[in-house]
């Protein structure tokens, strides 16, 4: 069995932010060289996500309306994590968002259903944060 493990780094502009990465961990699971396998996309922060969905701009825009609902960044002081910090909301937003995809990997493609692709999803942005792509397989 072979594997792979390389990172992505991101840097959004804004606070909460949604990239679509399938194509950067394309190119990982090409350089593996892995035809049959799986393939692990992790989120390394606890402010930030990784999931599966449809890359449709109105989709991003509920996701993030929703998320604010239920987790509101405002006002910072109704959260006893904000003591020196602000961004109680970004944890229970990646939460509900989850850590990390594992994709099965088929002829070298990640295998994917109709519409799917790789999110990462930010909650507390503007700085530099790292997604894990492990491949393993033959």
């Amino acid at each position: 069995m072979k594997s792979l493990r390389e990172y992505l780094w991101f840097e959004t502009k804004n606070r909460v932010d949604f990239v679509n990465i399938t194509s950067q961990v394309q190119r990982v699971i090409d350089k593996s060289g892995i035809k049959e396998g799986l393939c692990l996309v992790n989120a390394m922060h606890i402010t930030a996500s990784v999931f599966i969905n449809d890359d449709e701009a109105g989709l991003h825009q509920d996701y993030k309306k929703w998320l604010e609902k239920i987790a509101p960044h405002e006002p910072v002081s109704q959260y006893a994590h904000n003591t020196f910090e602000d961004n109680a909301d970004a944890h229970l937003k990646r939460q509900v968002m989850g850590r990390e995809v594992v994709v099965a990997v088929t002829e070298s493609k990640l295998d994917f259903g109709p519409w799917e692709q790789i999110f990462y999803g930010e909650f507390d942005g503007r700085r530099k944060k790292r997604v894990l792509v492990k491949i393993i397989g033959e």
